[in-house]
């Protein structure tokens, strides 16, 4: 099964996808912790990606689908994955490499999102910065979620709940959406 989860930073895309990977016993992967490893390396698209996210701005395209799609040929995850923090536009929607069997959008409001970020203490998470990213995020996001809404595989959660219940919601939409696949 593939299965991205969204929502806006801080809405706990991350720890869903950890807790669905042990649950489901499928691989997880986020975009952001793989940006992060490469700002560690001393490559062009590492320094592109560090130019980026130092200036709160998402990863280009180009370099998100090739990340990406570099990422999700290597063998763990031929049988399937969770995702977050990809697609982050309509653009990566349209032209990902894989068709998602089930999309989550965890749905938290601004305040929250930028109280979460504020307190996880990451250098980019500046409350500028994290207000940039939110924005950014908002206007792109929306098409995406009609994008997939439009196949079906939609599903939206409460992300203000507590992890457990979020979790618990999440379970629920998967093994709805494996009745239904």
């Amino acid at each position: 099964m593939k299965i991205i989860i969204m929502g806006p930073q801080g809405c706990g895309k991350s720890t869903q996808a950890k807790l669905l990977s042990k649950n489901l016993k499928i691989p997880s992967v986020s975009s952001g912790d793989i940006f992060r490893e490469l700002k560690n390396t001393n490559t062009l698209l590492g320094k592109r990606v560090v130019e980026r996210l130092s200036k709160g701005l998402l990863v280009s395209d180009d370099d998100t689908m090739d990340v990406i799609n570099q990422e999700l040929s290597k063998k763990e995850y031929k049988k399937g994955f969770i995702i977050d923090g990809f697609p982050r536009n309509l653009y990566q929607a349209q032209n990902s490499l894989f068709k998602p069997d089930l999309v989550l959008y965890l749905e938290v409001p601004l305040e929250v999102s930028v109280e979460r970020l504020t307190r996880r203490m990451r250098e980019d998470d500046t409350p500028d910065l994290i207000r940039i990213r939110l924005s950014e995020y908002h206007t792109n996001t929306r098409p995406v979620l009609d994008f997939y809404e439009s196949f079906g595989v939609l599903r939206s959660i409460d992300g203000n709940a507590t992890a457990e219940n979020v979790h618990k919601s999440a379970v629920m939409e998967v093994y709805s959406a494996l009745k239904v696949n």
